[in-house]
């Protein structure tokens, strides 16, 4: 029998011919196993440190996370004032009240929710110094015990107005809406003050058969029954004209440590409406200013814009 055959089951490491079968793992019985634990340990231990290493990087890098996140809690952002309207009127006797009917959509988009754009009017409002607003709930219980759907002629919303006992009552239509950047919204608005009373038609019999001009005077103006005050704007966010007056807005109204500063009121639509409102009622104060006889304001386009710092906090 040939040496290559030799024992019962076990092949000789020295006669292969073709050297193909590895050096000290084959004995004279077959596969030597304590060659290939020794090869599985060494595999073992150098995925070991391989994990070990991973580990410590990982561990490593957490830590780093940790402490930066702590440093930058510590630190304290600037406190900027924001904006601030001031109503023109006399509040020696208390604030003026308003109301705000519900909107009319002249837009052509179906799916805004223009109670949710008066309730943004209404919170803008209600930050003026010397006014308060009645929230829009009321409005629409007043509106429901005078069986009114919508506000359509003066007399309504002197009706309405006294109905709420409010001094004036806010009307007005949604013009324009898109929610995309960069953002647009048009707003049509109206005051009308409870105080004033329709104009009378002139009769000329009447004044005919008085006895003298003064039994017969022009009490109301045919401007009696107009709204005190009316604005129409619309605000398209890639304008850089109301980029400007929403920089300035926005100034002590958003978080400093928000990556994109001022200009998250871009790309949140309903920080952009709070901005619309609030620019729309500064427009309806500087008429209000100007009829009552006071000095105007400054424009918002023409006051100071804030300082770089202070818009990027």
């Amino acid at each position: 029998m040939p040496d290559t055959l030799r024992g019962v089951s076990g092949v000789s490491t020295s006669t292969d011919p073709a050297g193909s079968l590895p050096a000290g793992r084959f004995h004279a019985s077959g596969w030597n196993p304590a060659a290939h634990r020794q090869d599985a340990m060494t595999t073992v231990q150098l995925m070991f440190r391989a994990d070990s290493l991973f580990l410590r990087v990982l561990l490593a890098a957490a830590v780093i996370a940790s402490l930066q996140a702590c440093q930058g809690g510590n630190r304290r952002a600037d406190l900027v004032p924001p904006e601030i309207l001031v109503a023109p009127y006399d509040t020696s006797n208390g604030d003026a009240l308003w109301a705000v009917a519900p909107l009319g959509n002249e837009s052509g988009v179906s799916i805004v929710d223009t109670d949710a754009i008066v309730d943004t009017l209404v919170a803008k409002l209600n930050e003026v110094r010397g006014l308060s607003c009645l929230p829009l709930n009321r409005t629409f219980a007043a509106m429901r015990s005078r069986n009114l759907r919508v506000i359509r002629t003066p007399a309504d919303a002197r009706m309405l107005a006294s109905t709420l006992g409010v001094d004036a009552l806010l009307v007005g239509n949604l013009t324009a809406y898109d929610p995309y950047d960069p953002p647009k919204l048009g707003l049509s608005l109206a005051v009308f003050s409870r105080d004033r009373q329709a104009s009378e038609p002139f009769d000329p019999m009447r004044l005919r058969t008085s006895y003298s001009d003064s039994d017969y005077r022009l009490t109301n103006s045919q401007f009696a029954d107009k709204p005190v005050a009316v604005i129409s704007e619309h605000l398209d966010g890639a304008s850089h004209d109301v980029q400007l007056d929403l920089q300035r807005y926005a100034a002590g109204r958003h978080d400093g440590q928000n990556a994109l500063g001022w200009k998250a009121h871009l790309a949140n639509m309903s920080l952009y409406t709070e901005f619309a409102a609030h620019f729309a009622v500064a427009r309806l104060l500087d008429q209000e200013r100007l009829r009552v006889g006071l000095p105007p304001a400054t424009p918002p386009r023409d006051r100071p814009a804030a300082t770089s710092a202070q818009a990027e906090r």
